[in-house]
C-alpha cells in the first residue's frame, strides 16, 4: 500500500525543490542549512562510490548493504546534534566519521585513503566540542549500526548459496547460454532485511501461464526484439537496451547524487535521503530473489529455443542473460523502489538532469522525472532479449511496494541506536 500524503508529511519540511516530504529529524525547529550545508554530505558520497567501485563485493546486494551501513550510521548520528550554534559542525563532523569508520570495517584495503579523507573534511570544519562530539557521535552510530547486521546472510557465500536446479520442464528455469552459469543471489531469500516483516511479505502473483495470451504475446515480443541480430529494433532501442545493461547499483548512483545535489534539505535530511535510498533497495533484493526462486520462471532463451511455441534452436539475445529466474526482473524491482523513495523525498520532477552508463560509453541521456529511467529499464530488458515484459512490470510494482514500506518505516529506521 502507498502512503498516504499525510502519512509521509509527518516526516518534516520539503527535502528538495518540488519534495513533498522530508525526512524525520532530530530538532523540528533546528536553524536552515548554511547555503553549502551538505559540502561533507557529498563528500563521503563520492568516496563511498569511490570505495565501492575500487573495493567492492563481487555480489550486488552485498555492495547496496555498504552503502546502507554506513548512511544509517551517519543519518542517525547527525540526528543526535543539539540545537545551537556548534549543530551544523557536529553533524558535519558525525557523517564523516559515521561514514569513514563503516566503510574501514567494510573495505579495509581503503583504510589509507578513508583516513585521508576523514582528516580533510575535519580540517575544513571548526575545531572544538560541537567538532569531538558530532565525531563521537559518528564512531559510536557506525559500530552500532555494523553490530546490528552481523551475520544478515548478504555477504557473497551467503548471497550465492547453492541451488538444486529443477528437472527441465516447460516454464521452469534452467542454466542458460553461453556460460549455462549456476543459479546466482539464491541465498537473498532468506537474508535478513533492514525493514521488511520477511522476505516474501510482498511477494508477486504467479507469471502469466504458459498457455495464455499474454504468455505468448511476452514470448514473441522478446523473440523480435531482443534478437541478437534483430531486423526491428531500432538504433534508439539498441542503445537503451545497452545503456541499462549494467548494475543497478551503479546506474542509480548517478540519480542518487543528482536529488542529493539538489537538496535544499538539512545535513540530516541529506544523509537520511541516502541512507533510506539503499535500505529500500537492499530489502528491494531480498524480496526479488524470494519471488524469483518462489517461481522458478524460465528465462526467454530457454523457452524460446526450447518451449512449444514457435521453437527456435538458433536463437540468441542481444545481450547475455543472468544466471537467476526470469521473474520478477530484478532491474524492474531496483527501478520500482528507486522510483518509490526519489518520488516521495524529491518529487516525482526535477530540472533536467543527464546520466551516464558504463555500458554505454559516449552516450549521455537526459530526464526530467525518475519515472523515466524506470520506464527506460522495463523496455530495455526486453529489449536485450533477457526478461519477459510480465517479469519487468512485475519488478518494478514489486519494488515499488517495498520502496513504500521503506517510507513508511522511516521513523523507526533513522533513529539513533542506543
Amino acid at each position: 500500500m502507498k502512503p498516504s500524503r499525510s502519512a509521509l508529511l509527518t516526516f518534516g519540511s520539503a527535502l528538495v525543490l518540488s519534495a513533498t516530504v522530508a525526512l524525520p529529524s532530530a530538532q523540528a525547529a533546528a536553524p536552515a542549512p548554511a547555503a553549502d550545508g551538505g559540502a561533507v554530505v557529498r563528500e563521503w558520497y563520492d568516496t563511498t562510490a569511490q570505495t565501492i567501485a575500487v573495493a567492492g563485493a563481487p555480489t550486488q546486494v552485498t555492495n547496496s548493504r555498504t552503502w546502507a551501513i554506513s548512511w544509517l550510521a551517519a543519518a542517525r548520528a547527525t540526528r543526535e546534534a543539539p540545537g545551537g550554534r556548534g549543530r551544523g559542525a557536529f553533524q558535519d563532523a558525525a557523517v564523516a566519521s559515521a561514514v569513514h569508520d563503516a566503510l574501514v570495517a567494510l573495505a579495509p584495503s581503503r583504510k589509507a585513503e578513508l583516513d585521508a579523507a576523514l582528516v580533510g573534511s575535519l580540517a575544513r570544519i571548526p575545531d572544538g566540542p560541537a567538532e569531538e562530539r558530532g565525531v563521537a557521535a559518528g564512531a559510536r552510530q557506525a559500530k552500532l549500526a555494523l553490530a546490528d547486521r552481523e551475520g544478515d546472510g548478504l555477504d557473497p557465500a551467503s548471497v550465492n548459496a547453492p541451488f538444486a536446479v529443477p528437472t527441465a520442464a516447460p516454464g521452469v528455469w534452467q542454466p542458460t547460454p553461453a556460460g549455462y552459469a549456476p543459479a546466482a543471489q539464491y541465498g537473498n531469500r532468506v537474508a535478513k532485511p533492514f525493514l521488511l516483516d520477511s522476505p516474501s511479505q510482498y511477494r508477486v502473483g504467479p507469471p502469466p501461464a504458459l498457455d495464455s495470451q499474454r504468455y505468448r504475446t511476452d514470448l514473441e515480443e522478446v523473440r523480435a526484439y531482443g534478437k541478437s541480430d534483430s531486423t526491428v529494433r531500432t538504433p534508439q532501442q539498441t542503445e537503451t537496451a545497452t545503456f541499462w545493461y549494467g548494475s543497478s547499483l551503479t546506474l542509480y548512483t548517478e540519480p542518487l547524487r543528482v536529488a542529493l545535489t539538489r537538496s535544499h534539505g538539512s545535513v540530516a535530511d541529506q544523509a537520511g535521503l541516502v541512507a533510506l535510498f539503499h535500505t529500500a533497495l537492499v530489502d528491494t533484493q531480498i524480496a526479488t530473489s524470494d519471488s524469483k526462486y518462489a517461481y522458478t520462471r524460465w528465462r526467454p532463451v530457454t523457452a524460446i529455443r526450447t518451449g512449444s511455441i514457435g521453437t527456435d534452436p538458433a536463437w540468441s539475445p542481444l545481450h547475455n542473460t543472468p544466471a537467476h529466474p526470469d521473474y520478477p526482473s530484478g532491474h524492474g524491482t531496483y527501478a520500482g523502489a528507486a522510483e518509490a523513495v526519489l518520488d516521495a523525498l524529491a518529487g516525482p520532477r526535477t530540472a533536467p538532469y543527464t546520466l551516464t552508463s558504463p555500458t554505454a560509453p559516449g552516450v549521455r541521456r537526459t530526464y526530467t522525472s525518475w519515472e523515466q529511467l524506470t520506464r527506460e529499464n522495463v523496455d530495455a530488458r526486453v529489449f536485450s532479449g533477457i526478461h519477459s515484459r510480465s517479469a519487468d512490470e512485475a519488478g518494478v510494482a514489486l519494488g515499488q511496494a517495498v520502496g513504500h514500506h521503506a517510507l513508511r518505516g522511516a521513523g523507526q529506521l533513522l533513529r539513533p541506536l542506543r
